[in-house]
């Protein structure tokens, strides 16, 4: 009776999860390491409506991975990332909201003896609750330490332990004395599926202006490229043309070819004096601009003490 129960409960989990790979063309790969019942009770609720939390055996996601490949063989790019603790979110939505949400539901934890440390973990200077007889305590662990008013005080900040460590049992022990919890666990996004393609979290923080600036310095390399080697491509033509106008233009002025846009450069060089009153009639448009700024700032200045001497007037201490 109980094997008919779980080949039943095998059934019925394949059929599921073969379901949500029909139905849902995006999903995120989590790691699930040290994330209890309660917590992942309350990822789901804050995911309801917008992604689905897949658990189970790596074998039984394989396996139903492997039966559904036929209708869409780029779920076989999942495979390889099917291990350790690791489970399925679903979702149509957008992957970055769905992101924040996993995220976001994150619980402090105490250190415990064994476990890789996620960030550096730095035990402030502080005045402790601790008595006297800790002190050896601190002096196995190189921290410097006196006593004051009967009580321990940490003298400096100390960097107890590096990200990517195992916490030993004396660090986890002081955490503990000192009531830090130094790391946060919840759901850890692996990798993204999307569409048949799998890639790396980090995808996502790519926004349009980085894309924008990257094309953008692209194209700026692709002209020098091309100028320097004369090769002429979309992007360089517009400098060519330039180019090839300034040569023309310092041709026409020092010979007796003319045409319409050399005709103000060689009005310049034949009277100069032109040059100089279009010099000087662009000069006070700047001035003014220059000066409005101060003027702008000095009038705000006046303003406010304006202010400040209307408030005080009239009020005296003990009023």
């Amino acid at each position: 009776m109980v094997r008919d129960d779980r080949a039943a409960w095998k059934a019925k989990y394949f059929e599921k999860m073969v379901q949500l790979l029909v139905d849902y063309p995006k999903c995120f790969i989590v790691g699930a390491d040290n994330v209890g019942s309660k917590q992942m009770q309350r990822i789901r609720i804050a995911l309801r409506g917008n992604a689905i939390v897949l658990m189970g055996k790596n074998t039984m996601m394989r396996k139903a991975i492997r039966g559904h490949l036929e209708e869409n063989p780029a779920l076989e790019k999942l495979l390889p990332h099917i291990k350790g603790n690791v489970g399925l979110v679903f979702t149509k939505g957008d992957l970055t909201e769905v992101r924040k949400v996993i995220e976001g539901n994150k619980v402090a934890a105490p250190a415990k003896a064994g476990a890789i440390a996620t960030v550096d973990v730095t035990v402030p200077a502080q005045c402790t609750t601790l008595g006297p007889e800790k002190t050896s305590f601190f002096q196995a662990l190189a921290i410097q330490t006196k006593i004051t008013k009967g009580t321990i005080e940490i003298l400096n900040d100390v960097r107890l332990i590096k990200v990517g460590d195992k916490v030993g049992a004396s660090e986890a022990t002081l955490l503990n004395m000192l009531n830090i919890s130094p790391f946060t666990y919840g759901l850890q996004i692996e990798m993204v599926y999307d569409s048949g393609t799998v890639f790396d979290i980090a995808i996502l923080d790519i926004t349009d202006d980085d894309i924008r600036s990257r094309f953008l310095e692209g194209v700026t390399n692709i002209s020098s490229v091309s100028l320097a080697i004369n090769y002429p491509t979309l992007v360089s033509v517009p400098h060519t043309v330039i180019n090839v106008f300034k040569n023309l233009l310092a041709i026409a002025v020092v010979t007796d070819i003319d045409f319409k846009e050399a005709q103000t450069a060689k009005e310049f060089v034949k009277d100069p004096s032109k040059f100089a009153a279009l010099a000087a009639a662009a000069a006070p448009v700047a001035a003014a601009t220059t000066a409005a700024a101060p003027a702008k700032k000095e009038e705000e200045k006046k303003e406010e003490s304006e202010e400040s001497g209307d408030e005080d007037m009239g009020f005296g201490l003990f009023d």
